[in-house]
């Protein structure tokens, strides 16, 4: 046997072994990986922010408070002003702050999909309240459904670099608004056992809401241990307002143990004020109002730092959440976050687009890896979204995590150690080696825990290309979502699946 074919038959050897599943320690990427690398904010620039959001919580405060809301934060130490709003001393602020939860873990009804929301630990997944889904065998919009939002969580439960399913649809199929949010929550759980974000239209659905889940857990014990779904909850309607009906639901989850996301939502230059930096006040502000809010009932109840300010296109006042204005806003909160020590998400991977184009390939791009790289612990609505949060796309949630696998080799970063950068590997190769690096112990061992391969990404030659009938990206993610369909079974026990059916009135299959 020539050296070639030893080198040959080791080559193919040390492939095959690699291609054996990875110990999750040793993934090129995987959820959880330290960002913080990007930095759009000075030390300097953050203390400004933080000084600006605290003076607009003393000075002009919040108003539309419900009257429980106002019980608690008033005995708490805020203050009610004649003209109704209510006003936060920093003394105040900063005594909640001490006492609100820190590393909290959000998570999965399966231990391996928990996610540790501490330092820079970044994690991605869905989000939204889309009303369309995108049709690419048409090229249309229609209405979402129940069936639809269960389809996306089954395809996100098999994609490995979005790591939480948070209600990405409107079930538009649905009339009735409790039947809606249940068929919500059922339809995402039974999807995925990743941890799960839902809403609620009215705080009387929180009740039966929770008994659901209580079902879903084994108990209510077994629920309060390890609550695996979260409220995202829209507290505040900016600029500088409460919502009355989602503080007093919020209040409901957290008596029933559910973690909640303190989301505030304003549009730059329309609820938001058009400066960058004065937008990051302003969401800053109102979310440290939702700390002091959530602490003063329940000091240390599990939050999320919720800073998701939009961006206006100035030109005509529509949302454009895939500008790079959008991507400097979320990283800036991304620092406020990290500036509190909280758990904080914010929004990326929002594309205006209405297909899954070229447009979108570089809004999501590069949002996302702004998001990323900032550290930012939960991006919500990193994959699927179009036409600004109207419209979502089944197959680009499958495309998206290609995405998101190429963003996070960029957060992982570049290892430099000893082995890394030791010249032996070079010498055995450059001096009476081959002359080239291919088949190299070291390239093989790289191979799989340094590089990462995107599923769908074609990276053909031309001459390749044509001779497997020049594929389609668009064909290709349909493929692949058709497959991951016919194989997803239901993520609840199935008795437990019959015994819900049978007393609830759900929507999908």
């Amino acid at each position: 046997m020539t050296d070639m074919k030893r080198r040959s038959g080791g080559r193919a050897a040390r492939v095959a072994l690699r291609r054996a599943p990875l110990a999750e320690n040793v993934r090129p990427v995987r959820a959880g990986l330290e960002g913080g690398q990007y930095r759009p904010l000075t030390d300097a620039q953050v203390q400004r922010i933080h000084a600006a959001a605290l003076d607009a919580l003393e000075q002009i405060g919040l108003s539309q408070a419900p009257a429980s809301g106002v019980k608690i934060l008033t005995e708490a130490g805020a203050i009610l002003g004649d003209d109704g709003r209510i006003r936060f001393p920093r003394a105040l602020v900063e005594d909640m702050l001490a006492k609100a939860a820190r590393n909290i873990t959000l998570y999965g009804r399966d231990p391996k999909h928990d996610l540790h929301l501490s330092g820079n630990r970044v994690h991605f997944g869905t989000a939204g309240a889309a009303v369309h889904v995108v049709d690419l065998a048409t090229n249309t919009y229609r209405d979402s459904t129940a069936q639809d939002l269960h389809d996306a969580a089954k395809i996100t439960h098999a994609l490995d670099n979005v790591h939480f399913f948070q209600r990405a649809m409107v079930c538009r199929d649905i009339p009735d608004n409790l039947d809606m949010d249940l068929n919500t929550i059922y339809a995402c759980c039974a999807g995925t056992t990743k941890h799960v974000g839902t809403s609620f239209s009215e705080p009387a659905h929180v009740k039966p809401g929770i008994e659901l889940l209580h079902r879903i857990a084994g108990g209510e014990d077994a629920w309060r241990a390890r609550p695996f779904v979260s409220n995202s909850n829209c507290f505040v309607v900016p600029p500088m307002k409460f919502a009355e009906e989602s503080c007093i639901a919020m209040e409901e989850c957290i008596r029933a143990g559910m973690p909640v996301l303190l989301l505030s939502a304003g549009q730059a230059g329309a609820t938001a004020p058009a400066p960058i930096a004065l937008a990051i006040v302003q969401a800053v502000a109102e979310c440290l109002a939702g700390v002091v809010y959530v602490n003063a009932m329940a000091p240390g109840h599990p939050a999320v730092f919720g800073t998701w300010p939009f961006v206006s296109d100035l030109r005509t006042g529509a949302m454009s959440g895939g500008s790079a204005e959008q991507a400097l806003l979320t990283a800036g909160c991304a620092q406020m976050h990290k500036f509190y020590d909280l758990p904080g998400g914010a929004a990326a991977g929002i594309s205006d687009s209405k297909l899954p184009d070229m447009q979108a390939g570089w809004e999501q791009g590069i949002t996302n890896v702004l998001a990323g790289l900032s550290g930012l612990n939960m991006v919500y609505e990193s994959v699927g979204m179009h036409a600004s949060l109207l419209g979502f796309c089944l197959e680009s949630l499958v495309l998206g995590d290609d995405i998101l696998g190429q963003v996070l080799r960029c957060v992982r970063g570049i290892d430099v150690t000893e082995d890394n950068t030791s010249i032996e590997a070079m010498m055995a190769v450059c001096v009476g080696g081959p002359g080239h690096y291919l088949g190299s112990d070291q390239t093989l061992e790289l191979m799989q825990t340094e590089y990462i391969y995107p599923s769908l990404g074609n990276r053909m030659s031309p001459k390749e290309w044509n001779e497997a009938n020049r594929p389609i990206l668009l064909d290709s993610a349909i493929k692949r979502k058709n497959a991951i369909l016919e194989q997803a079974r239901i993520q609840i026990d199935p008795a437990i699946d019959a015994a819900i059916r049978k007393d609830y009135n759900i929507y999908f299959n």
